[in-house]
Protein backbone atom coordinates (compact mmCIF):
# COMPACT_ATOMS: atom_id res chain seq x y z
CA UNK A 1 0.00 0.00 0.00
CA UNK A 2 3.06 2.32 0.59
CA UNK A 3 4.51 1.77 -3.01
CA UNK A 4 0.93 2.48 -4.03
CA UNK A 5 0.70 6.28 -2.33
CA UNK A 6 4.48 6.78 -2.94
CA UNK A 7 3.51 6.07 -6.92
CA UNK A 8 0.39 8.21 -6.68
CA UNK A 9 2.22 11.19 -5.13
CA UNK A 10 4.73 10.96 -8.04
CA UNK A 11 2.33 10.74 -10.54
CA UNK A 12 0.89 14.41 -8.92
CA UNK A 13 3.88 16.08 -9.14
CA UNK A 14 4.39 14.87 -12.33
CA UNK A 15 0.98 16.42 -13.81
CA UNK A 16 1.24 19.65 -11.53
CA UNK A 17 4.67 20.11 -13.40
CA UNK A 18 2.99 19.31 -16.82
CA UNK A 19 0.32 21.68 -16.05
CA UNK A 20 2.72 24.67 -15.24
CA UNK A 21 4.30 24.54 -18.75
CA UNK A 22 0.66 24.38 -20.97
CA UNK A 23 0.18 27.87 -20.12
CA UNK A 24 3.82 28.50 -22.11
CA UNK A 25 2.86 26.34 -24.94
CA UNK A 26 -0.93 27.71 -24.91
CA UNK A 27 1.20 31.28 -25.10
CA UNK A 28 3.25 30.07 -28.01
CA UNK A 29 0.85 28.12 -29.53
CA UNK A 30 -1.13 31.63 -29.80
CA UNK A 31 1.76 33.54 -31.11
CA UNK A 32 0.84 31.27 -34.93
CA UNK A 33 -2.02 33.31 -36.79
CA UNK A 34 -2.97 35.04 -39.73
CA UNK A 35 -3.87 38.83 -40.02
CA UNK A 36 -6.27 39.91 -42.25
CA UNK A 37 -9.40 38.09 -43.34
CA UNK A 38 -11.06 35.36 -45.68
CA UNK A 39 -13.06 36.47 -48.48
CA UNK A 40 -15.47 35.66 -50.89
CA UNK A 41 -14.40 35.55 -54.11
CA UNK A 42 -16.81 38.54 -55.31
CA UNK A 43 -15.64 40.16 -52.96
CA UNK A 44 -11.87 40.45 -54.42
CA UNK A 45 -10.92 43.26 -56.28
CA UNK A 46 -7.88 44.89 -58.36
CA UNK A 47 -4.82 45.46 -56.70
CA UNK A 48 -5.29 48.72 -58.23
CA UNK A 49 -7.78 49.18 -56.07
CA UNK A 50 -6.64 48.69 -52.80
CA UNK A 51 -6.86 51.87 -50.58
CA UNK A 52 -3.93 52.88 -48.68
CA UNK A 53 -4.69 55.66 -46.70
CA UNK A 54 -5.49 54.42 -43.44
CA UNK A 55 -2.02 52.97 -43.30
CA UNK A 56 -0.81 56.51 -44.64
CA UNK A 57 -2.46 57.80 -41.81
CA UNK A 58 -1.32 55.84 -38.90
CA UNK A 59 2.52 55.54 -40.23
CA UNK A 60 2.27 59.27 -40.37
CA UNK A 61 0.82 59.43 -36.38
CA UNK A 62 3.38 56.47 -34.86
CA UNK A 63 6.70 56.74 -37.53
CA UNK A 64 8.63 60.11 -37.19
CA UNK A 65 11.37 61.23 -40.03
CA UNK A 66 14.31 58.93 -38.86
CA UNK A 67 11.96 56.08 -39.29
CA UNK A 68 11.85 54.99 -35.54
CA UNK A 69 8.44 53.69 -34.56
CA UNK A 70 6.60 54.57 -31.41
CA UNK A 71 5.27 51.37 -30.21
CA UNK A 72 4.51 51.89 -27.06
CA UNK A 73 1.73 54.82 -27.82
CA UNK A 74 0.70 52.46 -30.97
CA UNK A 75 -0.05 49.38 -28.71
CA UNK A 76 -2.20 51.13 -25.82
CA UNK A 77 -4.18 52.57 -28.70
CA UNK A 78 -7.65 50.13 -28.98
CA UNK A 79 -8.56 52.05 -32.21
CA UNK A 80 -5.53 52.62 -34.02
CA UNK A 81 -4.00 48.76 -33.24
CA UNK A 82 -7.78 48.06 -34.92
CA UNK A 83 -7.46 50.41 -37.33
CA UNK A 84 -4.19 48.43 -38.59
CA UNK A 85 -5.94 45.23 -38.34
CA UNK A 86 -8.43 46.72 -40.76
CA UNK A 87 -5.97 47.67 -43.10
CA UNK A 88 -4.27 43.99 -43.02
CA UNK A 89 -7.92 43.14 -43.79
CA UNK A 90 -8.57 45.82 -46.64
CA UNK A 91 -5.31 44.22 -48.13
CA UNK A 92 -6.95 40.79 -47.94
CA UNK A 93 -9.28 41.47 -50.58
CA UNK A 94 -6.82 42.30 -53.00
CA UNK A 95 -7.18 39.49 -55.96
CA UNK A 96 -2.90 38.83 -57.03
CA UNK A 97 -4.35 37.28 -60.06
CA UNK A 98 -6.09 40.51 -61.53
CA UNK A 99 -4.25 42.44 -64.14
CA UNK A 100 -3.15 45.59 -62.50
CA UNK A 101 0.09 48.44 -62.92
CA UNK A 102 2.97 47.09 -62.03
CA UNK A 103 3.68 49.87 -59.39
CA UNK A 104 0.69 49.47 -57.40
CA UNK A 105 1.83 45.45 -57.25
CA UNK A 106 5.24 46.82 -55.97
CA UNK A 107 3.39 48.93 -53.52
CA UNK A 108 1.16 46.79 -52.01
CA UNK A 109 3.35 43.91 -51.39
CA UNK A 110 5.91 46.59 -50.15
CA UNK A 111 3.29 47.64 -47.28
CA UNK A 112 1.81 44.48 -46.55
CA UNK A 113 5.25 43.28 -45.73
CA UNK A 114 5.75 46.78 -43.43
CA UNK A 115 2.23 46.50 -42.03
CA UNK A 116 2.24 42.75 -41.28
CA UNK A 117 6.27 43.29 -39.76
CA UNK A 118 4.11 46.14 -37.73
CA UNK A 119 1.44 43.94 -36.43
CA UNK A 120 3.57 40.95 -35.35
CA UNK A 121 6.21 43.47 -33.35
CA UNK A 122 2.93 45.43 -31.53
CA UNK A 123 1.86 41.35 -30.91
CA UNK A 124 5.05 40.73 -28.65
CA UNK A 125 5.69 44.35 -27.81
CA UNK A 126 7.64 45.17 -25.45
CA UNK A 127 10.76 43.25 -26.89
CA UNK A 128 14.37 45.04 -28.17
CA UNK A 129 14.60 43.01 -31.33
CA UNK A 130 12.99 40.63 -34.32
CA UNK A 131 15.50 38.41 -33.70
CA UNK A 132 13.68 37.35 -30.33
CA UNK A 133 10.77 36.26 -31.91
CA UNK A 134 12.57 34.49 -34.98
CA UNK A 135 13.71 31.25 -34.09
CA UNK A 136 14.64 28.02 -35.68
CA UNK A 137 12.73 26.17 -33.08
CA UNK A 138 9.26 27.53 -31.71
CA UNK A 139 7.58 30.82 -33.45
CA UNK A 140 9.12 32.82 -36.38
CA UNK A 141 7.77 35.60 -37.14
CA UNK A 142 9.12 35.71 -40.98
CA UNK A 143 7.43 32.60 -41.30
CA UNK A 144 4.51 32.03 -38.50
CA UNK A 145 2.61 35.07 -39.24
CA UNK A 146 0.68 35.09 -42.69
CA UNK A 147 -1.35 37.26 -44.54
CA UNK A 148 -4.41 36.07 -46.11
CA UNK A 149 -4.67 37.47 -49.43
CA UNK A 150 -7.60 35.84 -51.70
CA UNK A 151 -7.80 31.94 -50.76
CA UNK A 152 -3.78 31.91 -49.88
CA UNK A 153 -1.67 32.65 -46.09
CA UNK A 154 1.50 34.20 -46.84
CA UNK A 155 4.08 34.77 -44.73
CA UNK A 156 6.83 37.57 -44.62
CA UNK A 157 9.70 35.30 -46.57
CA UNK A 158 6.79 34.63 -49.36
CA UNK A 159 6.14 38.25 -49.86
CA UNK A 160 10.04 39.04 -49.50
CA UNK A 161 11.57 36.05 -51.53
CA UNK A 162 8.83 35.11 -54.17
CA UNK A 163 6.98 38.34 -54.89
CA UNK A 164 9.14 41.26 -54.15
CA UNK A 165 12.85 40.09 -55.40
CA UNK A 166 10.93 38.23 -58.69
CA UNK A 167 10.05 41.66 -59.61
CA UNK A 168 13.40 43.18 -60.66
CA UNK A 169 13.56 46.00 -58.54
CA UNK A 170 16.01 45.86 -55.70
CA UNK A 171 15.42 49.21 -54.44
CA UNK A 172 12.86 47.24 -52.95
CA UNK A 173 15.95 46.29 -50.31
CA UNK A 174 15.45 49.77 -48.88
CA UNK A 175 11.96 50.00 -48.66
CA UNK A 176 10.77 47.06 -46.96
CA UNK A 177 11.72 47.19 -43.33
CA UNK A 178 12.11 44.68 -41.02
CA UNK A 179 11.59 46.62 -37.89
CA UNK A 180 15.27 47.06 -36.99
CA UNK A 181 17.69 49.74 -36.71
CA UNK A 182 19.58 48.06 -39.62
CA UNK A 183 17.44 47.97 -41.96
CA UNK A 184 16.61 51.34 -44.34
CA UNK A 185 14.24 53.80 -42.76
CA UNK A 186 10.43 52.95 -42.19
CA UNK A 187 9.22 55.82 -44.51
CA UNK A 188 6.32 57.66 -42.28
CA UNK A 189 3.73 57.51 -45.28
CA UNK A 190 2.05 54.63 -47.47
CA UNK A 191 4.08 53.99 -50.96
CA UNK A 192 1.78 55.15 -53.75
CA UNK A 193 1.72 53.70 -57.35
CA UNK A 194 1.65 57.39 -58.42
CA UNK A 195 4.68 58.19 -56.27
CA UNK A 196 6.25 54.73 -56.43
CA UNK A 197 9.92 56.40 -58.02
CA UNK A 198 10.22 59.20 -55.91
CA UNK A 199 9.74 57.22 -52.56
CA UNK A 200 11.77 54.56 -53.32
CA UNK A 201 14.62 57.21 -54.76
CA UNK A 202 14.34 58.88 -51.32
CA UNK A 203 14.47 56.48 -49.14
CA UNK A 204 17.77 54.60 -51.25
CA UNK A 205 19.54 57.98 -50.62
CA UNK A 206 18.59 58.13 -47.24
CA UNK A 207 20.00 54.82 -46.52
CA UNK A 208 23.00 55.43 -48.43
CA UNK A 209 23.67 58.86 -46.36
CA UNK A 210 23.80 56.78 -43.04
CA UNK A 211 26.94 55.59 -42.09
CA UNK A 212 25.81 52.87 -40.34
CA UNK A 213 24.91 51.64 -43.75
CA UNK A 214 27.50 53.29 -45.73
CA UNK A 215 31.37 54.01 -45.08
CA UNK A 216 34.44 55.39 -46.82
CA UNK A 217 37.18 54.09 -44.48
CA UNK A 218 39.92 56.44 -46.13
CA UNK A 219 43.08 55.10 -43.79
CA UNK A 220 42.08 51.61 -45.06
CA UNK A 221 41.06 53.04 -48.80
CA UNK A 222 37.98 50.63 -47.85
CA UNK A 223 34.40 50.73 -48.82
CA UNK A 224 32.07 49.63 -46.23
CA UNK A 225 28.31 48.40 -47.34
CA UNK A 226 25.79 47.40 -45.32
CA UNK A 227 25.23 43.72 -45.16
CA UNK A 228 21.60 43.89 -46.99
CA UNK A 229 24.16 44.39 -50.10
CA UNK A 230 25.93 41.46 -49.17
CA UNK A 231 22.81 39.17 -48.72
CA UNK A 232 20.84 40.47 -50.96
CA UNK A 233 24.28 41.38 -54.41
CA UNK A 234 22.75 39.15 -56.64
CA UNK A 235 19.64 41.07 -56.89
CA UNK A 236 21.77 44.39 -57.79
CA UNK A 237 24.17 42.65 -60.33
CA UNK A 238 26.59 39.47 -61.02
CA UNK A 239 29.38 41.05 -58.93
CA UNK A 240 30.69 43.64 -56.92
CA UNK A 241 31.81 46.02 -59.75
CA UNK A 242 27.97 45.69 -61.07
CA UNK A 243 26.39 45.93 -57.70
CA UNK A 244 28.44 48.82 -57.10
CA UNK A 245 27.52 50.55 -60.47
CA UNK A 246 23.70 49.92 -59.64
CA UNK A 247 23.58 51.64 -56.17
CA UNK A 248 26.81 54.25 -56.41
CA UNK A 249 24.78 57.32 -58.00
CA UNK A 250 22.45 57.06 -54.81
CA UNK A 251 26.17 57.74 -52.33
CA UNK A 252 26.88 60.70 -51.42
CA UNK A 253 28.95 63.02 -53.50
CA UNK A 254 32.16 62.69 -51.56
CA UNK A 255 31.89 58.68 -51.69
CA UNK A 256 31.32 58.42 -55.26
CA UNK A 257 34.49 60.70 -55.91
CA UNK A 258 36.69 58.06 -53.74
CA UNK A 259 35.33 55.44 -55.40
CA UNK A 260 35.88 56.93 -58.73
CA UNK A 261 39.69 57.09 -57.90
CA UNK A 262 39.21 53.44 -57.66
CA UNK A 263 42.21 50.94 -55.69
CA UNK A 264 39.60 50.17 -52.72
CA UNK A 265 38.30 47.25 -51.12
CA UNK A 266 35.03 46.05 -50.04
CA UNK A 267 34.11 45.10 -46.36
CA UNK A 268 30.29 44.98 -45.10
CA UNK A 269 29.11 46.41 -42.09
CA UNK A 270 28.08 44.71 -39.09
CA UNK A 271 23.91 44.76 -39.09
CA UNK A 272 22.08 46.11 -36.36
CA UNK A 273 18.84 43.99 -35.35
CA UNK A 274 17.74 46.55 -32.29
CA UNK A 275 14.08 47.61 -32.50
CA UNK A 276 13.71 50.72 -34.14
CA UNK A 277 11.56 52.02 -31.49
CA UNK A 278 11.61 55.74 -30.60
CA UNK A 279 13.90 56.50 -27.31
Amino acid sequence: MARIQTNSFTLAISFAVFLSVVPLAKQSQAQLKSVGKSCLSNERKSIDQIDHSVFDALLKKYVDSDGQVNYSAWKSSTNDRLALQNYLASLSKADPDRQCSRNAKLAYWINAYNAVTLEGILEVYPTSSIRNHTKKLGYNLWKDLKLIVADKRINLDDIEHKILRKMNEPRIHFAIVCASIGCPRLLNEAYAPGKLESQLVKNTRDFFSRKRNLNFDSSKSELQLSAILKWFGSDFGSDTQAQLRAVAGYFPEAIQSAIQRGGFSVSYLDYDWNLNEQR
